[in-house]
């Protein structure tokens, strides 16, 4: 049963930073390719696809996030980042790690198609 595991949300002012950070169970990253990122949701709105990253190292980003945002997969770790640099009041929203075994990620990625989730971390951002 694959599990991942968020943490490192927070409340911080404009400007500031954070880290979020996705722990994987249940699946090996030595052995199988994977696509995982991050989503972003607001209360009542679609939860929007923010960063991705395969287990071969491709990347993607949402464009209002670019320069700003930097994901990262540890596969030793089994752990996925995203550090957050420069956060601003409208990046302020529930975050949510997913995972897609055995598949690498595209330019452009769905919700639909990502079958593990985290429980989610909030991320507020003031200022």
């Amino acid at each position: 049963q694959v599990q991942l595991v968020e943490s490192g949300g927070g409340s911080v002012q404009a400007g500031g930073s954070l880290r979020l950070s996705c722990t994987v169970s249940g699946f090996s990253f030595s052995y199988y390719r994977a696509c995982m990122g991050f989503f972003r949701q607001l209360a009542g709105k679609d939860r929007e696809g923010v960063a991705f990253s395969d287990t071969d190292g491709q990347t993607t980003y949402v464009d209002s996030v670019k320069g700003r945002f930097t994901i990262s997969l540890n596969k030793a770790q089994k752990t996925l980042y995203l550090q957050m640099n420069g956060l601003q009041p409208e990046d302020t929203a529930m975050y949510y790690c997913a995972a897609r075994p055995h598949d690498y990620c595209s330019s452009t990625e769905s919700r639909s198609t990502f079958a593990y989730w985290g429980q989610g971390t909030q991320v507020t951002v003031s200022g």
